[in-house]
């Protein structure tokens, strides 16, 4: 039986998931994987795992992550902000890969039809830890206690004038996307943050919580008629519902968290059909 799969935070720059990603193989040739983000930090090593993935599924579909964007001292790439982001589309396209610039592709496996919508929405810094009510606020709160994101350093949002006005272009125009998808169709959501906050409410330090997501995705959930939300980011591997619908956050994480969960990372998680459990 062909299954619509997810994965997400490879971080092939690691040797152990490297590796892994170099023995990920379908159980059907007919597959599809859906990839939410953070495969990578350089250009390179991004290209080097979507294009074996798209070797041996059938579709793959990708959203990207904070760390694909990152512009790191060791990389050759020195594209920064939007021209990194559509440097990585133009890969992508030419390896075959879906991402949030092209026509929603539609799984008409088992379980379909729906449509599957990559997203690239960024974060707003809007998920603010408690006692405070400003960007700046939460910012210097996580600055004094020492969880602060990479992405202060490495993500520059060039040519917007900073992270969170890149932000806001992004969900402008992926509302605007959205809303010309068929509504009696169900989608699939493939993004690299959470589109609700709930999720974030485990994270052992809330202060990184402004860096995981938006509120201005909050509805997006119920806006649509929408069949699963897969995410990444948060290194939480699970299934939760929220109003209803299934979040499903499926990365496989640096190799000193997955050998916490097990032996081995995750592989890819079902979404469709959906898995006889859940249903």
């Amino acid at each position: 039986m062909t299954r619509l799969l997810a994965i997400s935070d490879l971080h092939v720059a690691y040797q152990e998931n490297r590796d892994f990603v170099s023995r990920l193989r379908p159980d059907d040739p007919a597959d599809w994987l859906l990839v939410a983000g953070d495969v990578g930090e350089i250009g390179a090593d991004v290209e080097w795992a979507l294009g074996v993935l798209r070797e041996r599924y059938a579709e793959v579909v990708w959203a990207p992550g904070n760390h694909e964007l990152w512009t790191p001292r060791e990389d050759p790439l020195r594209l920064r902000g939007e021209q990194r982001y559509r440097h990585l589309v133009e890969v992508c396209r030419r390896l075959g890969v879906h991402t949030p610039e092209d026509p929603y592709p539609v799984w008409d496996g088992p379980g379909g039809p729906v449509t599957v919508a990559p997203l690239f929405t960024l974060y707003d810094y809007s998920w603010r830890p408690d006692g405070t009510s400003t960007k700046d606020e939460a910012l210097a709160l996580a600055y004094d206690r020492g969880v602060v994101c990479t992405d202060e350093i490495l993500l520059h949002p060039d040519p917007y004038p900073s992270r969170d006005a890149w932000c806001e272009a992004r969900i402008a125009e992926t509302e605007r996307r959205l809303s010309t998808l068929d509504a009696e169709r169900p989608v699939v959501f493939v993004n690299h943050y959470p589109l609700v906050r709930e999720p974030t409410r485990v994270l052992y330090h809330p202060e990184f919580a402004q860096w995981c997501g938006t509120d201005r995705t909050a509805d997006w959930h119920r806006r649509h008629r929408t069949a699963a939300v897969v995410y990444g980011h948060l290194h939480i591997p699970r299934s939760t519902r929220y109003d209803g619908v299934r979040f499903e956050e499926v990365s496989v994480g640096y190799p000193r968290e997955w050998r916490k969960r097990g032996s081995a990372p995750n592989r890819p998680r079902q979404i469709l059909p959906v898995p006889v459990a859940e249903s």
